[in-house]
This record gives C-alpha cells, sequence and structure tokens, in this order.
C-alpha cells in the first residue's frame, strides 16, 4: 500500500491479530518485551514472539565478500537451512520464531527468548513436517539458545557462518525468517550501524550488535542475517519500535555470529555457558591522550577494576587522575593495556574477544604500561557475574 501524508498503515498489533487467524488462531503472540525506555513514546523490542555449516569450532573467519550473490541465488542456498520454531510453555502459550541449521548432526541455532520456558517445541522445514526438537542449552545473556533434531544428515543444510567484525557500514545484508508465520521469507537491506549495545532478556549487555534496516518482524527472531556470499553474519533478534507502531520501521538489531559462535560451540560441548570475566572498565588510548600525557599510542586505558575480580587479583590497577580532552572524560594514571596473549590491542573488542574464547579459570597474559615502563602481568579469569563479561 501506498502512503501519502493523509493516510497510515493499520498498527500493526491489529495485523498481528488478523495473521493469527490467518494461521490458525493458535498463534499467542502476545506482545513484545519492553527492553526500557529511549524517550517518552519509544522502546527497544524483543522481536519476542517471533531466529555456518558446522564451523563453530576452530574455525577461520571468513574475510568480507567481495563479489555478492544475487538475492534469488542467496534464498536458493540458505532458505532450505532456515525453520520455523514453535514453542509452547506449560501454562499453553506459544510463541513463534525462526532459527537455522548450523551442522549435519542436526543442531540448529535460535534466539532465547523464543523458547525461553518452553516445554515443548515443535520445528518445522517448507515441508510442514514437524519435528520435536530438544533444546540442548540456552544462554540468557547473549539471548542464543542450540536445539537440536533427529534427522538425516543428508536431509539437513547447514547454513555457513561469516565473519561479523568484518562487517561494515553499508553493507548489502539479508534476513529469511517466518514473519506472522509466513515462512522463509527473504527480506533485504544495508548494514546502518556495527558496535551497537543492545539488551539481552537478562537485562545485561550484548556488545557488537548489528544493526540493518532489512524488514525484521515478529516470528524473524533467532533467524540469520546473511551477508552478500550467503554467510551467516547475525542472529536477528530485536527491533527498535515507536509505542503506537508495533513492527518493523527500519531499526532491527543482529547478535554478532562471532558471539554466536562461541556460545553455540560452549552450549553444544557441555550444554551450558560459562562466560570469562577479567573485571576492567577500558577507554581507548587516542593519538591526542598519548601525546599529551607520554602514553602508548596504542592501547586500553583501565577506568575502573571490579573488587575481587581477576583483575584485581592480578594486580591491574585503576586510574584515579580527572582530565577533560577534546570535549571528552578520561580517567588517568591506571595501567594502559598494549597487548593480549601477545596480540596488540587497540579497542575494546579486541579484549572482549580475547577473553571470550578463554574459560573462567584461564590464564590471561597481559601486556601493561605503567609507570612510564611496560610490564607482563599474568590474571586468571573469574567466571562472570550474572553472564557478564
Amino acid at each position: 500500500m501506498l502512503v501519502g501524508s493523509r493516510t497510515r498503515m493499520f498498527p500493526l498489533r491489529a495485523v498481528e491479530l488478523m495473521l493469527v487467524a490467518l494461521v490458525g488462531g493458535a498463534l499467542a503472540l502476545g506482545g513484545a518485551a519492553l527492553f526500557g525506555k529511549l524517550g517518552s513514546h519509544t522502546t527497544i523490542q524483543q522481536v519476542s514472539p517471533l531466529g555456518g555449516g558446522g564451523g563453530l569450532g576452530n574455525v577461520t573467519l571468513q574475510a568480507p565478500a567481495t563479489h555478492g550473490l544475487t538475492p534469488e541465488q542467496i534464498y536458493k542456498r540458505s532458505a532450505p537451512g532456515v525453520v520455523q520454531v514453535t514453542a509452547t510453555t506449560g501454562a499453553g502459550d506459544e510463541s513463534l520464531g525462526s532459527g537455522f541449521v548450523v551442522d549435519k548432526a542436526g543442531h540448529l541455532v535460535t534466539n532465547y527468548h523464543v523458547v525461553q520456558n518452553a516445554s515443548k517445541v515443535l520445528v518445522s522445514f517448507s515441508s510442514q513436517d514437524q519435528l520435536a526438537a530438544r533444546i540442548v542449552g540456552i544462554d540468557p545473556s547473549t539471548d542464543i539458545a542450540v536445539l537440536k533434531i533427529q534427522s538425516r544428515a543428508r536431509a539437513l543444510t547447514p547454513l555457513e557462518l561469516g565473519n561479523s567484525d568484518s562487517v561494515r557500514v553499508g553493507d548489502s545484508v539479508f534476513a529469511i525468517g517466518n514473519p506472522f508465520g509466513y515462512t522463509r521469507t527473504l527480506t533485504s537491506g544495508i548494514v546502518s550501524a556495527v558496535q551497537r549495545q543492545i539488551k539481552a532478556p537478562n537485562t545485561l549487555a550484548i556488545d557488537n550488535a548489528i544493526q540493518t534496516d532489512a524488514a525484521i518482524n515478529h516470528g524473524n527472531s533467532g533467524g540469520p542475517l546473511l551477508d552478500a556470499a550467503a554467510r551467516v553474519i547475525g542472529v536477528t533478534s530485536q527491533i527498535y519500535a515507536g509505542s503506537s507502531q508495533q513492527g518493523n520501521i527500519g531499526i532491527g538489531f543482529a547478535v554478532p555470529v562471532n558471539t554466536v559462535r562461541v556460545v553455540a560451540a560452549q552450549i553444544i560441548s557441555t550444554g551450558k555457558v560459562a562466560h570469562a570475566f577479567l573485571g576492567v572498565s577500558t577507554l581507548p588510548v587516542t593519538a591526542q591522550l598519548a601525546k599529551l600525557f607520554k602514553l602508548p599510542s596504542k592501547g586500553l586505558l583501565i577506568t575502573s577494576v571490579d573488587r575481587g575480580s581477576g583483575a584485581d587479583k592480578g594486580g591491574l590497577r585503576a586510574g584515579n587522575t580527572k582530565v577533560v580532552v577534546g570535549g571528552f572524560s578520561y580517567t588517568l594514571g591506571g595501567d594502559v593495556i598494549t597487548a593480549v596473549d601477545g596480540s596488540p590491542v587497540a579497542e575494546f573488542e579486541q579484549l572482549r574477544n580475547a577473553i571470550a574464547q578463554k574459560k573462567p579459570g584461564d590464564k590471561l597474559e597481559l601486556e601493561i604500561f605503567r609507570d612510564g615502563a611496560k610490564k607482563s602481568v599474568t590474571v586468571t579469569l573469574g567466571q562472570a557475574p550474572g553472564g557478564r563479561r
């Protein structure tokens, strides 16, 4: 429908109710969980109720796509690996979501909020045949869950996992999911922003989320966000919506696949996720800071250290001198982390990714700059409190 200056779209909630009737009446879309006010009339919402191949262990992260596939090629290659997820709670409530196959053993990835409190989970492919799915494990801190179905390996089409660290603003992206029960719907757009922070169902932060204007609606949660080479770069999870509009307005978010990869691998291996925790807050060293205060040209200023954390026990020091440089506030006087396990670091994401590869109890070798000299420190990582990283 064309929308002029004096016309309005139907409220999405009303559309939902009509579509529920069309798909069988049993779907309780139930209203998305609110993730906190961004303004007096806006909220961040889960796309709820609404989502490769193998490669969850030691793999080489893919480079950005240089020659994109057509949307038709992407759909033909990826759609067979996308499923519809129907979760039923003990109270009889139903939610609809998406998911995708990650290996020939029958493991699938979806959002935690799609299967939250589910007593029964069914997965359906394009044939509409429903298969019972077992919840292998969940991680509310990253909104990821892994399911498993019994199926012949040759009948499964695992999706290839890409590298979310290589995603750039303006890249073409494609989402495949089941909005309002319309199975395997393809939408497209671009990457609108990277390194966004969104809230997980347990209210903790998910870092490095991908923002896109590809249409994402109720039913898309847990489905893949694909790059131009048909590689999964994220799991569609949330939308930004005004108080009077409960659907897509061109602002959606996906959990980055590099996070998904680590979490899913742990779940498949152990059935649970243990997030390692260093216990520091940092800010990157800028060229201006380095010049003015004789700091390393690259590194991470430690601005705070959590009491009792591995960083605290390892003797890392936070700054205590407040300065304003270039209109930004900094806390100086603490350690500057310049390398982790032998690799230089200049951004928090590099430190976070290094920690994400570890388990609680593992050692982390840090090179720091303190009192004008370099020093090596070995820190034993702890367990993230409440899922923090």
